[in-house]
């Protein structure tokens, strides 16, 4: 396994990388839901149909799939610093580019190329995070990092209900600016974080690949991405279904934006929370305890009563369960894969994910289309998180496994090398 050429620890700039990457999480957390806070405005502006607003939706979450491709391999090829830096200008610059278009074809395609910004950040802020602090707090570290993106969602939620934007593009022009600020900050602040190679070799897809889905990881490989896929399935259809769930069993307007928005700030503490227990001797019993508050937290919501005090208390802890098991697969993802292979192992698992992040909007909607109640919804999403768990949980022992493996090969060295020594000192 290799090692960074500049390695971060908290004396030599691990906390300013993870400040950083902090606020980076925010403004990407705050554009992926600048669409729905637009939406009520925009539409009717540029006279959308449905279908349209549907596509218009769908196109960022498309560009994230090649977006979360192409960072993790440039964060590999070319370092951390410059996989993040062109990320958030893409995206930034695109986001521009949606508050001045003016049509729908214009309008999809920008949205797209937002998303593959936004897909490209994801994957370097990973691996930043995870190697911003020692081996042993890397589940903190990511988890804090995840937590500014549902922080920006709340954000965005807030603007929304308090409807203090003036027009549809102010807020695609807010989230065109802020990336494309830090930029700079990150130029300038964050250590160029190249992946050190052995004998100067240069990166290859083919090799990538080989490592990835090899003997040794293919299972691993396709464990991780069977957890991002349930496990984002769920998140982005209550992101995108919540709120019509809500208002649909009584719920006034404002009352399930306010659910909204404490749902995102639940799950930047179950984010937070998670990453600390990744980090202890515990991790089973956290994915459990995770998965099975997050089927808790389903049941609860799918049987609320038009009571909104309840509806906060379910809120808070369905954004804390669902948030904080993505924090899960972000924390393990990167620590199943050498440093020289990591950006691009934890691109394709995002991708793989993404595909659930389609399909879970999609899956809501033909169930309310068919007939399904709110109730029914959120139920028939139960045995969904139930399999990202099973997943989830066969990785952190897979993973359990190899670091024991590894810790007795390094005893048995250990003990080879004093034997030799002792042999020496002896005659």
């Amino acid at each position: 396994m290799g090692n960074s050429a500049s390695g971060l620890n908290l004396q030599t700039g691990g906390q300013k990388a993870l400040i950083l990457c902090f606020c980076a999480a925010m403004i990407e957390g705050f554009d992926i839901q600048a669409a729905g806070v637009a939406a009520p405005k925009l539409g009717p502006a540029l006279g959308l149909a449905p279908g349209q607003m549907a596509f218009f939706f769908s196109s960022a979450t498309f560009g994230l799939i090649f977006g979360a491709i192409a960072g993790g391999r440039i964060a590999d090829r070319f370092g951390r610093r410059a996989g993040l830096s062109l990320s958030l200008l893409a995206f930034g610059i695109f986001s521009l580019g949606t508050a001045f278009a003016d049509s729908f074809s214009t309008l999809a395609l920008m949205r797209f190329l937002t998303g593959v910004g936004l897909g490209g950040a994801l994957p370097n802020l990973v691996a930043i995070a995870s190697e911003a602090l020692t081996r042993e707090r890397r589940g903190m570290a990511v988890g804090l990092m995840y937590a500014g993106i549902p922080i920006g969602g709340a954000v965005a939620s807030a603007v929304s209900i308090l409807g203090i934007h003036d027009s549809w593009e102010s807020i695609f022009v807010i989230g065109g600016i802020l990336p494309i600020a830090l930029v700079p900050v990150l130029l300038l602040s964050l250590p160029d974080l190249k992946v050190a190679r052995d004998h100067g070799e240069k990166p290859s897809i083919r090799a990538a690949c080989r490592s990835i889905f090899g003997p040794s990881n293919w299972q691993t490989t396709l464990l991780l991405w069977a957890g991002f896929f349930f496990s984002l399935l769920v998140l982005y259809l209550l992101l995108n279904w919540l709120p019509a769930l809500m208002v649909a069993k009584g719920f006034s307007k404002y009352d399930a934006g306010v659910v909204q928005i404490v749902f995102n700030i639940g799950g930047a503490v179950g984010s937070l929370m998670v990453g600390r227990a990744l980090d202890g001797i515990h991790r089973r019993r956290a994915v459990i305890l995770s998965y099975g508050l997050l089927v808790l937290a389903l049941v609860s919501v799918a049987v609320l009563p038009n009571n909104l005090a309840m509806a906060i208390v379910s809120g808070v802890l369905l954004g804390a369960t669902i948030i904080g098991v993505q924090a899960i697969l972000y924390g393990l993802a990167p620590q199943n894969y050498s440093q020289d292979v990591r950006g691009t192992a934890v691109g394709l698992a995002v991708a793989a994910g993404r595909l659930g992040s389609v399909a879970g909007p999609l899956l809501a909607g033909a169930l309310v289309a068919g007939g399904k109640s709110s109730t029914e919804v959120l139920l028939g999403i139960v045995p969904i998180a139930i399999l990202g768990g099973l997943a989830s949980l066969l990785l952190v022992s897979r993973l359990a496994k190899a670091q024991n493996a590894g810790n007795r090969d390094a005893a048995a060295e250990y003990g080879s090398a004093a034997e030799v020594k002792g042999g020496a000192v002896g005659t």
